[in-house]
Formats: C-alpha cells, sequence, structure tokens
C-alpha cells in the first residue's frame, strides 16, 4: 500500500515537472506553423517532457515586444526583423532555423510589361512594412533603384496583409509568399499566365524566415538551455511528421484555428509549399545562410536595416544539446 501511493505520488510528481514553454507565432494559425501544432497535437513535447502553449499571432502582434516583455519563452520571427530588434536592444538570438529557404516573392500583373527586375523602374509595388519591408529594400539598392517615387525609381505602397492593391490594379507588384498571398490571387481569378513572379531567394537577396529566437540573457540558465534543446527536438519531429503527412498537418492547423477563418483546400495548399522551405533542414543555423542574410541587411544603401556587423545573435548551443 505504502508502495502505490509513493508510486502515485511519484507519478504525479512527475506530471507537474513538466517543463512550461510558450511560443510565440510571428501570424495567425496556418501551416506555416504546422511542425509546432503537430509536436503538440502527437505528443512529441510531451514526449520531452514539455508543456508548450502556442500564441498566434496576428497584424497587432510584434513578437520582439512580446518576449521582451516577458509574454513568451521563445518566438518565431524572421531574421531581419529578430537583427533589427538586436540592434535596437531587444538581445534577441537565434537558437535554431527550421526554414531553410525563404518564400518570399514579389508578384506583378504580365500586363504591366514588366518582365525582368529593370522593368520594375517608374512602377507601383505594394510593400510589407512591421520588419518584412528589409529584404525589398536591400534587393532595390542591389538594383540601384530609389525607392522614392521618382522617375527611375519605384513607388512604394504601403501593403495590407491581403492582395487588395494588385486586384484593383493599384499596384503593379505586391508582396507575396509562395505559401499564401500568392495563392489568394489565383483564387482570386487571376491565372498564373497572367503572373510575373519574382522570387528573393533566385535574386540572391532572400533572408531568413522563420527561426527561433529567444533572449540572450536566458541563454546563461544551462536549465534553460535544456529546456529549449527539447523543444527544438520535438518541433523538428513535427515538422518531419507534417512532410511526411501533409493533409494530416493541415488538418492537425485546422483543428486549432479558433477563428474559423482557414479553409482545407487553402491549408493544403499551404502546407505543401510550407514543406518545400523546410525540406533539408535539421533546425540547425547554417552560417552560410546567416552570413548571406546579414550582407543583404546591411546592403540597403542609406537606409540599411542594420549599421552593423551583429555580434553573438545566433548560437548553435541548443541544437547541439539536442543532437540535431
Amino acid at each position: 500500500m505504502l508502495t502505490a501511493l509513493a508510486c502515485g505520488a511519484l507519478g504525479v510528481g512527475t506530471a507537474d515537472a513538466a517543463d512550461k514553454v510558450t511560443l510565440q507565432l510571428k501570424w495567425v494559425t496556418q501551416a506555416q506553423f504546422a511542425g509546432y501544432y503537430v509536436a503538440k497535437d502527437k505528443g512529441f513535447y510531451e514526449a520531452e517532457d514539455l508543456d508548450v502553449t502556442i500564441n498566434p499571432g496576428g497584424p497587432d502582434i510584434a513578437p520582439p515586444q512580446v518576449i521582451a516583455g516577458g509574454g513568451a519563452d521563445v518566438i518565431v520571427d524572421w531574421m531581419p526583423s529578430a537583427l533589427a530588434s538586436r540592434e535596437k536592444g531587444v538581445p534577441l538570438v537565434n537558437i535554431a532555423q527550421p526554414f531553410k529557404r525563404s518564400g518570399m516573392m514579389l508578384t506583378c500583373r504580365k500586363e504591366t510589361g514588366i518582365r525582368t527586375p529593370a522593368d520594375l523602374a517608374g512602377k507601383t509595388l505594394g510593400v510589407w512594412f512591421y520588419g518584412n519591408e528589409y529584404p525589398f529594400l536591400s534587393w532595390m539598392a542591389k538594383l540601384g533603384i530609389p525607392t522614392d517615387g521618382s522617375a527611375r525609381g519605384v513607388k512604394v505602397l504601403k501593403q495590407g496583409f491581403n492582395v487588395d492593391p494588385l486586384l484593383q490594379k493599384q499596384a503593379d507588384c505586391i508582396s507575396t509568399m509562395t505559401y499564401n498571398e500568392y495563392w489568394q490571387v489565383i483564387d482570386a481569378g487571376l491565372k498564373p499566365d497572367d503572373l510575373v513572379v519574382f522570387k528573393y531567394e533566385d535574386q540572391g537577396v532572400a533572408t531568413l524566415e522563420d527561426g527561433l529566437y529567444v533572449l540572450e540573457s536566458r541563454l546563461e540558465d544551462p536549465k534553460f538551455v535544456d529546456t529549449m534543446a527539447r523543444f527544438v527536438k520535438a518541433s523538428m519531429q513535427g515538422w518531419e511528421w507534417a512532410r511526411q503527412h501533409p493533409d494530416e498537418a493541415a488538418a492537425i492547423v485546422l483543428d486549432n484555428d479558433a477563428t474559423g477563418a482557414q479553409t482545407e483546400k487553402h491549408q493544403k495548399r499551404m502546407m505543401g509549399e510550407i514543406n518545400k522551405l523546410t525540406e533539408g533542414s535539421t533546425g540547425r543555423l547554417d552560417e552560410a545562410d546567416y552570413e548571406r542574410t546579414v550582407k543583404t541587411l546591411l546592403a540597403g544603401g542609406s537606409d540599411p536595416v542594420i549599421t552593423k556587423t551583429p555580434q553573438g545573435a545566433w548560437t548553435h548551443a541548443v541544437v547541439d544539446a539536442a543532437k540535431l
């Protein structure tokens, strides 16, 4: 009897000992974050003795501000935003990089006569801001095209997180992701043959997206590093499962969409595109990809994203501990 009680108490203690982790996403619940929802749904986090809360983002949520205010232990962010935040005093550190490739591109109406990047001069381009404009500005600087609206430059239209400017012909091109807004354009009635797309990867100015970041000071705690190692390990298991079971992964995402705004068709399609971006990643940040991102961000002409090469902005300590 005493042994049974002791075992029961031990079991309760073990359950209570699960380390709590709060993850703040960069955007709303969608297949872009499927790996984390899969890891939670399939028990990968639980197997690592983690109790993970996943908080969706949105247009009014800035992950760097959330983590700086103590609202999250780890965030999903794009590296341009993270490095800019670091330079401004929020010491973010990349601990893992599930996304190997960038999904950002510029989508243009073919009828505008745009065929090559040089044709962008004199056009109106929709650009996302709130940290998402950095790769675009670096690209324009590389092309030598001013963003001041002059005849030899481009007029920048501050684009909301929708595709209306292209549909309503307010812009010749708009910012899109391979897995999301591009397909919104197609669903609205335009055909792929009606469009010309410029992928940032192909233009040599792609920057790393959807990495995992924590505050630098917390990495001084070995227990936190261990917790993050288990979190990253389970998350990468989630991404691998999503690649092997894309339709099921999309269904898990839909189950977690409290807004009911997402559709099965769109999430399945998004899952397929997202899997192309995570394929080949173990979670370990590639130093060459990091250096390319930094070089792109420093090349912003008179308005660079960052003004100096960051120091201490990434670490392999977590993925090494996770044995990835």
